[in-house]
């Protein structure tokens, strides 16, 4: 083989795996679950045509608390804060 063949192949084979090393590490940046990554607030689901059919197995989120928009992975949900008549039902029976 020439010498540019092998270097193009060794320049792609790099390329292709510093695009598979920043995929691997920003995907390990993104956290689990429904909180918010700069307040620790719950998060709303919004739909988002684009990214929801690009890339269904994240969930699109919003921040009402600091108006941060992204990108979470599916993970537990937070608990529900107990209502009023919740604990009156509890309280009654």
């Amino acid at each position: 083989m020439s010498d540019a063949l092998v270097f193009a192949i060794v320049f792609i084979a790099f390329v292709v795996l510093r695009i598979v090393a920043a995929t691997i590490f920003f995907l390990c940046l993104l956290p689990d679950g429904d909180r918010c990554p700069n307040c620790d607030t719950p998060t709303l689901r919004i739909q988002s045509r684009g990214w929801n059919l690009l890339m269904p197995w994240f969930r699109t989120s919003w921040c009402y608390a600091c108006n941060w928009e992204g990108l979470l992975r599916n993970g537990a949900l937070s608990p529900q804060p107990e209502t009023q008549e919740q604990t009156r039902h509890d309280v009654k029976t």
